[in-house]
């Protein structure tokens, strides 16, 4: 009987394929990239047309020797790493190792892992895509020589541990152009008018001022710009009775949002959920790889997460129409299958995002999901189902009211008639802070005809400010990146959080704002590589990379074509970027220390001030900036007494915190060096030892606990001891420790024992 081998990059992808193809299949997993580029040098020999140096990644030799092992022992290969770019770059190493084995070895792509999907997709194997694997080369090339000879460069001028990024430095100066808009922004006042009216009947309704003196008001040209002006209007219109003149009834229709992909499916998780685009993906990728059903087993739940296409298999579409008129009614489901336009730069080589069976409802797999798993499960669900119910329906009503002849004003209701998918699902909406003062108002209308007449009851002037435009929140930086053209679904979450790790924006109120060294790093990159961070030339390299997967350009001339101007940049730049560690910036800040001034310089943790006398003064001080962009210097924390002496000098002894935690320093430094680590207050519990316990650094910076007798006492603990008897056994001392699953808890030194209590539990 034959045997055959497929390898995939998880091991729950693995799980959930074993469940299905049974004993013919041996299936593997490589645990991701087995093969990349070295992380210590560039790895590509730019004189020799752009070789790639790949090497084993470290850690990986022993995964490769079982594949080969698992190989030899096969008929059959088949590659199924996710079908993407990276997922073909996976395929295409594993190939190459694996081609002296001599087996067949074909490419499989699992979009969803069900049964009879999985089946499909093997019945339909290829080959490795070679121009895929070359796009997919041509980014990790570009990548690698825009971060690594840029970055160095940054190391240089500004400080070590900086990184530039083809991509995610573009997000970063959008990032910076909006908080430059924001800062530059100069806010208007204006008013708007509102009038409470009542007609013959009731209820009573709102309506605002739409047109004075024949000029509609708007924001642009015809604004009400001060209290003087609106009271005048106010007044102008005093008591005037209120004529109907126009009143218009339309029946409308709202349809429903198209199935997820890759980037609708992070904004709404962010919008809804308050999901970062990385934990999105995250659950999303475990979603699809398999989940334990209990007596299912690994069960592959949503279609493959990395797509841009609004495509739905027909198969799938049949389900959905079914599960909508078996739970909603014929009411809700349309004459046809509700299909949507996939965006012209879109691949369209997967499906939309969607349950794998419509028939697992969020509320069949509570059981078995945890809680932000279910969440984003549930949205993935409602979405696909509601994009296939019938469209909402309301009577939309517009009535105009003239005033003292001069002014217009109008007021618009909605009535829901039919939820249609909205009984499901609703998008959610970007969080603006921009306003135009209009108000909504979807309230029951009076019943009123043309030429009725209404009362006023009330006019009320309202007081606004232009608003800049917002910050970007995680949804809508996806948004502009992907109208923009920059990266591609599957870079979306890397590239938000790689620009948070570096340090060059941060989420504030789930917005972003870049911090200092952003725009510092920002400026420098825009000033010398202007190309790099232009946005529309970041797009123009995206449309040829998937040029080099259509097959429709070679990926050594993209290269060719864009090394050169940028070498040349790059040489321009080594020679022209000042330097930010030698540039200190004068404040008008006198020393504290000495008749100096304070400037300020740039260090491994960003800007700090210095005297400028150093080094003979040696002052330094850490600043913020206050609303108006003025420095305001930190005072630091005076170190807490500790009532202990030194025993070199005889000094108080204080507290102070270094890089590894809490430690006693003499008060007399410099002239007193004397340091000592903290003690825990807890006995030494060896037999015969008077020391007592305190707290060190190993050499790796790990916390741990020693007595302070050392080396005539070797007890060491990993865990914090802690001054208390234990209830059970009477250990004298318990230990402190804080897990993930059970939280901070004390537990009995005697493994014996077994004693543990919650910290803050009663007894």
């Amino acid at each position: 009987m034959s045997q055959s081998l497929i390898i995939v990059e998880s091991p729950a992808k693995a799980r959930t394929l074993q469940k299905y193809l049974g004993k013919n299949f041996t299936v593997k997993a490589s645990v991701g990239h087995i093969i990349d580029l070295p992380v210590k040098t560039l790895g590509v020999d730019v004189a020799n047309d752009f070789a790639p140096q790949y090497v084993t990644i470290r850690g990986k030799g022993k995964i490769i020797s079982d594949l080969k092992s698992a190989a030899e022992k096969a008929d059959t290969i088949y590659l199924a790493p996710d079908p993407d770019r990276e997922g073909e770059a996976i395929a295409h190493h594993i190939a190459e190792i694996l081609k002296s084995t001599r087996k067949p070895i074909h490419r499989v792509l699992f979009h969803e892992l069900t049964k009879k999907a999985i089946l499909a997709a093997i019945e339909q194997a290829t080959e490795v895509n070679q121009q895929r694997f070359e796009a997919q080369q041509t980014r990790r090339i570009l990548d690698r020589l825009v971060g690594y000879q840029i970055s160095p460069l940054l190391w240089d001028k500004v400080r070590r541990g900086l990184s530039a990024g083809r991509v995610q430095s573009v997000a970063v100066r959008m990032v910076c152009e909006r908080e430059q808009a924001i800062e530059a922004f100069v806010s208007e006042e204006y008013w708007s008018i509102h009038t409470t009216l009542e007609g013959k009947t009731p209820p009573p309704f709102v309506a605002q001022l739409d047109q004075a003196y024949g000029k509609k008001i708007d924001l642009k040209k015809n604004k009400i710009g001060t209290d003087a002006e609106a009271q005048a209007i106010v007044e102008a219109v005093g008591n005037a009775s209120f004529l109907v003149e126009g009143l218009e009834k339309k029946k409308k229709k709202r349809n429903p949002s198209p199935p997820f992909i890759t980037s609708t499916m992070q904004m709404d998780a962010n919008r809804k959920l308050r999901f970062s685009a990385k934990k999105t993906m995250t659950l999303a990728q475990r979603l699809y790889e398999g989940i334990e059903l209990g007596a299912e087993g690994p069960t592959g739940l949503i279609t493959y997460m990395r797509t841009d296409s609004t495509r739905i298999s027909n198969e799938a579409l049949d389900e959905a129409r079914a599960y909508i008129t078996e739970a909603y009614g014929e009411q809700f489901l349309p004459a046809k299958a509700n299909i949507f336009k996939t965006s012209k730069s879109a691949q369209d080589a997967h499906e939309a995002i969607r349950p794998t069976d419509v028939r697992n409802t969020p509320e069949k797999l509570a059981p078995f999901l945890e809680k932000d798993m279910l969440s984003l499960y549930s949205l993935i669900w409602k979405r696909f189902v509601a994009c296939q119910m019938a469209p909402a329906e309301y009577d939309q009503t517009t009535i105009t009211m003239v005033a003292a002849q001069d002014f217009i004003f109008k007021t618009v209701g909605s009535i829901m008639r039919f939820q249609g998918f909205m009984a499901l699902y609703e998008e959610a909406v970007d969080e603006s802070a921009t306003s135009d003062g209009t108000e909504s108002n979807d309230a029951t209308l009076p019943d009123l005809k043309k030429g009725d007449t209404v009362s006023l009851l009330s006019i009320e002037p309202k007081q606004h400010f232009t608003q800049p435009p917002p910050r970007y929140t995680e949804a809508t930086l996806v948004k502009a990146l992907e109208e923009n053209g920059v990266g591609r679904p599957s870079t979306y979450a890397s590239i938000l959080s790689t620009i948070q790790d570096k340090e060059y924006a941060l989420l504030a109120q789930r917005k972003f704002m870049p911090t200092d060294l952003g725009k510092l790093v920002n400026e420098l990159l825009v000033a010398h590589f202007p190309d790099i961070l232009d946005i529309e030339f970041t797009a123009s390299m995206e449309e040829k990379l998937d040029e080099v997967e259509a097959g429709n350009s070679q990926w050594l001339k993209v290269l060719q074509d864009f090394y050169g101007p940028f070498s040349k940049t790059l040489d321009a730049a080594k020679e022209e970027m000042k330097s930010i560690k030698k540039t200190a910036i004068p404040t008008d800040l006198p020393c504290p220390l000495c008749d100096g001034k304070m400037v300020i310089k740039w260090g491994k943790n960003g800007e700090f001030l210095a005297c400028e006398k150093y080094p003979d003064c040696k002052h330094t001080q850490d600043f913020t900036r206050n609303d108006e962009g003025k420095i305001v210097p930190v005072e630091r924390e005076q170190p807490a007494d500790s009532g202990e002496l030194c025993e070199k000098c005889g000094k108080p002894m204080v507290f102070k915190n270094g890089r590894y935690g809490k430690f006693l320093a003499c008060s007399g430094y410099p002239a007193c060096k004397n340091i000592r680590a903290t003690s825990t207050g807890v006995p030494c519990p060896e037999e015969g030892c008077t020391g007592e316990l305190i707290q060190k650094i190993s050499k790796r910076g790990k916390v741990f606990y020693s007595c302070n007798r050392y080396p005539q006492c070797a007890l060491a603990l990993w865990d914090k001891p802690v001054n208390e008897v234990c209830p059970q056994c009477g250990s004298v001392y318990l230990l402190e420790r804080e897990t993930k699953k059970s939280g901070r808890q004390l537990h009995c030194p005697n493994k014996e024992c077994g004693y543990t209590k919650k910290i803050g539990e009663e007894e």
